[in-house]
């Protein structure tokens, strides 16, 4: 089943309107990127046009992440750049951008709240329960609305809008699960933003999401543009370079 449709339509949905220019390159991406891809200069927000089939590539520079080639195994896309081959991972870029993106939003006060007309109920453990009531408030902030509808049994009346796409069933009990295995801390900032990274990573591109070409550039892209894109929001490489040489000496070229 393709779910990437679902997925990249999540953030923009919640995507701020009132920027046309940054509509276009917000994370996640359109699914109609067409041929805009960026093809350098010193203003990385401004989408070009590259030759998509005839125009010379020799012409186009290259972006950073280069442009990509292929996805393999269901889990990396394979780009290549002036210096060789990238390897990206798929997951742990989608998720470092979707938790800065939920991030911003919620530090700009610009999380979009998805009411939902069915709310769902969801068994979990005593103890994610307890959980999910004592951090309530926190949740609420970040657009959870939970109550307890008995001992080990959640009602969901609203979520964070970018996340309306997602299995809300697995989501919620992956987030209440996190909660409680986390334990408590004072720190306000630091719970808010583990919960912000457990959402990203629970609602990100998941192994056997099927992208098109355009798609993965514009993933590419939008990595480009993120500070810290490097890592996902739990510490994991998000991308590796292979360089020219590198790829010559395994084939025992050049001796």
């Amino acid at each position: 089943r393709n779910t990437s449709k679902s997925i990249l339509d999540t953030i923009v949905d919640g995507a701020d309107n009132t920027d046309s220019q940054y509509q276009q390159l917000a994370f996640p991406f359109p699914l109609n990127t067409g041929n805009v891809e960026w093809t350098g200069g010193s203003d990385r927000s401004a989408p070009q046009a590259r030759p998509a089939h005839g125009g010379d590539p020799q012409q186009a520079e290259v972006p950073p992440l280069g442009f990509a080639l292929a996805q393999l195994g269901g889990i990396y896309i394979l780009a290549e750049n002036e210096k060789g081959l990238v390897i990206v991972d798929m997951h742990a870029s989608h998720e470092r951008l979707t938790y800065e993106k939920l991030k911003r939003d919620f530090e700009n006060s610009e999380l979009h709240i998805q009411s939902l007309i069915v709310p769902y109920v969801i068994e979990v453990s005593l103890a994610e329960a307890e959980s999910a009531i004592d951090n309530k408030e926190l949740l609420e902030a970040l657009g959870f609305d939970l109550s307890l509808a008995g001992q080990t049994t959640l009602t969901v009346r609203s979520i964070p809008k970018i996340l309306q796409h997602c299995d809300i069933v697995k989501l919620v009990r992956d987030v209440v699960s996190d909660l409680q295995e986390q334990g408590v801390t004072n720190r306000v900032e630091q719970r808010r933003n583990e919960l912000l990274a457990t959402v990203a990573c629970h609602s990100a591109l998941r192994a056997n999401d099927r992208l098109t070409v355009q798609e993965m550039n514009a993933l590419l892209r939008q990595m480009e543009q993120v500070g810290l894109s490097g890592y996902c929001s739990h510490g994991r490489p998000t991308w590796n370079q292979i360089s020219i040489k590198d790829l010559d000496k395994l084939f025992y070229r050049g001796r």
